[in-house]
């Protein structure tokens, strides 16, 4: 079947998540602008014509007042071109205020984090993750991890207040946190990790590239670097187009590899393809690195992969909305109440958070409560190696459960929020809407509209935080099912928003 629009599609051995329940009374009074900077699921994005040196000072500004820092902001940036001069007017920004500026230059999300909470400081990353290049973002983090969302209406709500100058902050060039990023999985892991595998690195324009490459080799593995960039690519890691996919399948074939690693711009979501040619979901990776490292407590978001529901080895599974802040706040609520669980979180783009120090192979991993590329590709390859199978063969023990993801594009905001509104109040719409998956058993409200069916399969339909989409996440017991059920919701998608 052909789809109609632009859909950019996901199938992977995967599931569902979220839990703040959605109202679907609570539609927004304006449509959002999407092209201005505003916050979105996970910090401040927009159109780099946009990100003015007066609109970062603001931002800034307002950070600083509303969250602690520590005394310090760490500063880092992707390689996306607009980067520097943005990380420029930060730094500008950070020093202004009288605090101390750390400018680490390029260096990935979870690396810039790992030093900035291990100084006891705060942080801001420069960059726009996946999206293209034309825009860009900040992400802030306190010296306890990424900001929450209350911190973010603590930022919105400061954010046109004038600010007098201090005394000019001291300005110190940070050039370490990449090897202690690296001893991070070496530490853990220990040398012989990944031992006889062969691994390809999916360079691109990651500011991972480098690293990734250095972590690999430090383990034990033999690396080919592949597809360098000196301009940048969007890669997104939880909707990996056609023509990618084919390609990987290429070079693990014309090199002989046994796995291909790469990440998002900014190196916070990882990207793994196995030997088989095929691309592994993050919530496929993200189970198998949270039993390889011993957690009992998951927190996931609802449109996350089911699997793990029906995996032994977890005794508690909880479930969030969509973006990482959810995540993290539910960790947090978790060890409050009991601070020995050995919890961990992770998200459908692959990123993986560490709640507890976990025992690695050769030592001890410390918690890292924020998207973390590395620790989800590691972990599944040396399980694999540890146990003498292919990767593919590993993800195969899973429990079956298959998801495909999608979305209509140029949808309005709010026409997407009403016609799931209209879904949610109306049962005989809902059964007109999704006739032939099944019987009705249960919905839920997390976040969108998420409906299971007696037949196992599952349709889930929300408005997007970060553009003008409405999405759509697909499970069933099969790739072929959900393929099928997600090409004809697509269909009937457009059709009643259009």
């Amino acid at each position: 079947m052909t789809r109609p629009f632009q859909f950019i599609t996901e199938v992977a051995h995967l599931g569902f998540l979220r839990p703040t329940p959605f109202d679907p009374k609570a539609l927004p009074q304006k449509e959002p602008d999407f092209m201005s900077p505003h916050f979105g699921t996970s910090g401040v994005r927009g159109l780099v014509t946009g990100l003015t040196g007066d609109v970062i000072n603001s931002y800034v500004r307002a950070f600083i007042a509303s969250c602690p820092t520590g005394g310090a902001v760490h500063v880092g940036r992707d390689l996306r071109p607009s980067s520097p001069a943005i990380a420029r007017d930060v730094i500008d920004a950070v020093r202004h205020a009288g605090l101390t500026a750390f400018d680490h230059g390029d260096i990935l999300t979870p690396g810039l984090a790992l030093a900035s909470m291990g100084a006891g400081h705060s942080a801001i990353m420069v960059t726009g993750s996946h999206i293209p290049a034309d825009r860009n973002g900040l992400k802030f983090y306190t010296p306890n991890g990424e900001i929450s969302k209350s911190d973010e209406q603590a930022i919105l709500a400061a954010l046109n207040t004038s600010f007098p100058d201090a005394p000019l902050g001291p300005l110190q060039t940070e050039s370490s946190a990449n090897a202690a990023y690296v001893a991070r999985y070496l530490d853990g892991f220990g040398a012989m990790a990944l031992t006889g595998l062969r691994i390809g690195i999916y360079e691109h324009s990651s500011v991972a590239r480098d690293i990734l490459g250095e972590i690999m080799r430090a383990l034990g593995a033999e690396t080919i670097t592949l597809a360098r960039s000196d301009v940048f690519i969007p890669v997104d890691t939880e909707a990996v187009d056609p023509n990618t996919r084919s390609q990987l399948a290429i070079w693990i074939k014309t090199h002989g590899l046994d796995a291909i690693v790469s990440t998002d711009g900014d190196g916070d979501r990882p990207m793994v393809t196995a030997a088989d040619g095929s691309v592994i979901a993050g919530d496929v990776l993200g189970p198998l690195t949270a039993s390889f490292l011993g957690a009992d407590t998951l927190v996931t978001p609802v449109s996350s992969n089911s699997n793990v529901d029906h995996m032994a080895q977890f005794a508690s599974v909880q479930r969030t909305r969509i973006g990482s802040p959810f995540v993290i706040a539910t960790m947090e609520q978790q060890l409050a109440k009991s601070p020995t669980i050995r919890i961990a979180g992770y998200e459908a783009n692959g990123g993986f958070l560490l709640g507890f120090a976990a025992l690695g192979p050769a030592g001890e991993i410390a918690p890292l409560m924020t998207r973390d590329s590395v620790l989800p590709m590691v972990a599944p390859l040396a399980a694999a190696v540890a146990q003498g199978v292919p990767l593919a063969q590993l993800i195969a023990t899973l429990p079956d459960h298959f998801t495909a993801t999608d979305r209509a594009q140029n949808i309005p905001t709010q026409r997407s929020a009403a016609f799931i509104a209209s879904l949610t109040a109306d049962k005989s719409a809902r059964t007109a809407f999704f006739e032939g998956v099944g019987v009705e058993q249960n919905i839920n409200l997390t976040d969108g509209l998420r409906v299971t069916f007696d037949c196992g399969a599952i349709v889930h339909l929300r408005p997007s935080g970060n553009a003008p989409e409405c999405r759509c996440y697909v499970e069933a017991r099969s790739k072929d099912r959900a393929n099928t059920l997600l090409d004809i919701h697509l269909v009937k998608l457009v059709t009643a928003l259009t």
